[in-house]
Parts: structure tokens; C-alpha cells; sequence
């Protein structure tokens, strides 16, 4: 009777501890993700960001292309007088080359993007133009690529593309100091003006009023 009480909780021993956890190859297979961007151009070494090594800067540039996969911000054709140089930019997916790009940083008119129809990843894509963001040189040229700086632009974290006033413009405290001096004086000045001006009416009036009489 024992024997058999021992051999029933043994046979029943799996069930108690539960499904069994899906094999790996039961698995869903995990959809990849950007790891790398690469630029090249005529003229320079070639530059490689990893998701790993400078996730900022990885950010920043896929932001500059990550658009560029819909229709928004497509344009027609520039000339290609109007361009300047050319970068070209790939993404790269679980250390494979993915999506290919050229980006014009220094285009007539603001920043241009091309995407052509031929693919690392040997899938068509229809061939467009976009206007791209404004933030596209300096994220480059933190990159490494031989861009001017470009100060009135925000880099690392950009967001956007936002434009910034200089600092150098702004005004310190003894210029705002002299600047509201220059306001109260202003409104004096003003103040002064209007009273002349009413004086001037009301004589006029006056003047009329006897006249009239």
C-alpha cells in the first residue's frame, strides 16, 4: 500500500509543478532592433556609431532619418547644383545594413534627404526627396563628418531641430538695467508730448469757443 501511495505522488509530481516553460525554439522570434549607423562620403574616413558604445549620438542621428521611411515631407526633385555634398547614411538592424539614405546637410534652402530605391537589404523602396530636419549638420558633424559648425542649433538630444537665440545676445543684467532706464525715459518723454498736445487742444478749443460768441 505504501509502495503504491509513494509511485502515485511520484507519476503526479510534474503535473503539480506546472506547465513547463516553452522551449527556445518555441519562442517568437524577437523583432530586430537599429544597432549601428555608418556614414560615408567622398573625401573622409568612414564613421560608425553604435547603439552600445554612444546611444546619444546613435540617437541623434537616427532621428535624422527615421522620417524618411513615410511620405511626409517629401518635396520634388532639387538641382543637384543646390545640393552640396552628400552623406550617406545606413542603419543597421542586429549588426545588418537595413535602410540606406542621403542626407545634403548644406542644400540650398535647408537640409535635403534622398532615399533611393535600391536597399542593403535588397527590398525596393520608392525613391523620394524630403526636406530634412535642421538639426542634420550638426548631429553629423558631432559624428566626425567635415562640417561647419553650425552654433544657432541645439545638438545631443536635439528633439526637433530647434533653433536657440546665441548667448552672446542676450542681455546682461547692466544692459537691461540700461534699457529700462531708456523705457522710463521714453514714457516721460511721451507723458510730456501728450500734455503739450492737450494743452495745444484745449487753447485751440478756447479760442473757438470766443468766437463763436
Amino acid at each position: 500500500m505504501a509502495a503504491g501511495f509513494v509511485l502515485a505522488a511520484t507519476a503526479a509530481a510534474p503535473a503539480l509543478a506546472g506547465p513547463r516553460p516553452a522551449t527556445v525554439a518555441g519562442q517568437a522570434p524577437k523583432a530586430p532592433k537599429p544597432t549601428a549607423v555608418t556614414i560615408t562620403g567622398e573625401g573622409m574616413a568612414d564613421i560608425s556609431v553604435t547603439a552600445q558604445e554612444k546611444p546619444q549620438l546613435f540617437n541623434d542621428l537616427l532621428k535624422e532619418v527615421s522620417f524618411l521611411g513615410g511620405t511626409g515631407s517629401q518635396i520634388s526633385a532639387p538641382k543637384t547644383a543646390s545640393l552640396g555634398r552628400k552623406f550617406s547614411v545606413v542603419v543597421h538592424y542586429d549588426n545588418k545594413p537595413r535602410f540606406a539614405y542621403d542626407l545634403y546637410p548644406m542644400a540650398s534652402g535647408g537640409p535635403k534627404a534622398f532615399r533611393p530605391a535600391a536597399q542593403p537589404d535588397k527590398k525596393k523602396a520608392s525613391p523620394a526627396w524630403f526636406l530634412g530636419r535642421m538639426t542634420m549638420s550638426e548631429a553629423l558633424r558631432i559624428a566626425g563628418a567635415p562640417i561647419p559648425e553650425k552654433p544657432d542649433v541645439i545638438s545631443g538630444g536635439i528633439g526637433g531641430g530647434a533653433r536657440v537665440i546665441p548667448e552672446d545676445s542676450l542681455p546682461t543684467g547692466r544692459d537691461l538695467d540700461t534699457l529700462l532706464a531708456e523705457l522710463r525715459q521714453l514714457v516721460l518723454l511721451n507723458g510730456g508730448v501728450v500734455l503739450v498736445l492737450a494743452f495745444l487742444v484745449a487753447g485751440v478749443a478756447l479760442i473757438i469757443r470766443h468766437r463763436t460768441r
